[in-house]
């Protein structure tokens, strides 16, 4: 009896098989380029090389990114992504009218994930990689999840009159350049102008970020030097007790 022909893949099955075909191709590209970053750093990555690895010659690469750019494209969102969930898994753990303790849970899950992940850390707060911009509409969404969550805090501070004052005098001028640093943030960003900060209390916060990422990239690379701080783990929670103080006045 002649034996029956395979039955062919409805189309319906066969877009699936692309789809998951093109996903764990997809996957794989970011891992080898994840590692090739790792290896040669951003401004080196090439995706000759990404393509060599995966067995597939260069002009293959096209089908699932237009060049290199793209590929740091991906790159950058993908950390900036699993920042995110670290950081927002920490603060979701932690009991929500304690101001203080949601900001050491998010300070800590930053500091936690940055030396597992050096050389991401590096692409999305180290230094430009020459002749790339990293396109705004793709980045800035995934970039701004952990200082969302410095904002949420802030805000709930404010609410509740919990928000530490300027940490200078005369008051007047605090006010004056804090309004003036904040301007822009506050006319351009609705959900900050609804927020309830006033500029001190914006400007506070936008302290307390950039000395956590201050904070961290020191440590990532090694900037201190290994004579200069014997507990880096303690040095790092003396930090974040003095952002407390910054962003919610002395006291514990």
């Amino acid at each position: 009896m002649p034996e029956r022909p395979a039955p062919r893949p409805t189309p319906g099955r066969a877009d699936g098989i692309r789809a998951r075909n093109r996903a764990s191709i997809e996957a794989e590209l970011r891992a080898v380029g994840r590692r090739h970053l790792a290896e040669v750093g951003a401004a080196a990555l090439s995706l000759r090389s990404v393509a060599r690895e995966l067995g597939m010659v260069p002009s293959a690469l096209f089908r699932y990114v237009s060049g290199r750019d793209e590929l740091l494209t991906l790159l950058i969102v993908d950390a900036y992504t699993s920042l995110g969930e670290a950081a927002e898994a920490a603060h979701a753990a932690v009991e929500p009218t304690d101001l203080r303790a949601r900001w050491a849970a998010v300070a800590q899950s930053v500091r936690t994930w940055a030396l597992a992940h050096p050389h991401e850390w590096s692409l999305i707060f180290g230094s430009p990689v020459p002749r790339y911009d990293a396109p705004a509409d793709v980045t800035n969404d995934p970039g701004t999840r952990v200082p969302r969550l410095l904002m949420a805090i802030g805000a709930d501070a404010a609410a509740r009159s919990l928000a530490g004052p300027a940490t200078f005098t005369p008051a007047s001028r605090a006010a004056e350049l804090a309004g003036r640093a904040s301007e822009d943030l506050l006319r351009s960003d609705p959900d900050l102008a609804a927020s309830g900060m006033t500029p001190v209390e914006l400007a506070n916060g936008l302290v307390v970020w950039t000395m956590l990422v201050g904070a961290v990239s020191a440590e990532v690379f090694q900037q201190l030097g290994e004579r200069t701080i014997s507990d880096a783990e303690a040095f790092f929670d003396y930090q974040v007790a003095t952002a407390a103080a910054i962003l919610f006045g002395p006291g514990g």
